[in-house]
């Protein structure tokens, strides 16, 4: 089957996708877009978060053909040019990242719960990164970079 995918604002085809084929494998295979991570395919790390439609997904649990005519964003698409989203930006200076595999999940869910939500709890930044798994950082980093860039949102 052919999908149509507008993905970070361009629209994308990919053909002959097989109908059990998931959105994270054409965003990584067909499309050329690795910032997602391919970890535990069954949608209990996180690494694969991106929006669809504006709702943050596991783009492992998304058959490729429900993302038809529909709206993606990726880690990649979160940046505007060469600048780089807040969110990105606190994860850097915050040292959240180490090996960078949950990475772009923990960046786009950190991403979603500030526009929902932009001065989070303690609590409600571990209930709304519960989803994403990490092995290398026992987490402080990571909230310290989601406290940065909630601090930011306001200029503050």
């Amino acid at each position: 089957m052919r999908v149509r995918i507008e993905v970070n604002g361009e629209q994308h085809v990919a053909d002959d996708v097989w109908e059990g084929e998931s959105l994270l494998y054409v965003l990584r295979e067909r499309l050329g877009l690795p910032g997602s991570k391919n970890a535990c395919e069954q949608g209990e790390c996180g690494s694969c978060t991106v929006y669809l439609d504006d709702v943050a997904v596991c783009a492992c649990l998304v058959a490729a053909g429900q993302a038809h005519d529909r709206r993606v964003r990726t880690v990649e698409g979160l940046a505007d040019g060469d600048r780089l989203d807040p969110v990105q930006e606190a994860y850097l200076v915050s040292g959240a990242v180490q090996c960078g595999f949950c990475t772009p999940g923990l960046i786009v869910a950190t991403h979603d719960l500030l526009r929902r939500n932009p001065h989070p709890s303690d609590p409600e930044i571990r209930e709304a990164l519960a989803g994403n798994l990490c092995r290398c950082t026992g987490y402080e980093k990571i909230l310290d970079a989601v406290r940065l860039a909630a601090s930011r949102s306001d200029g503050g």
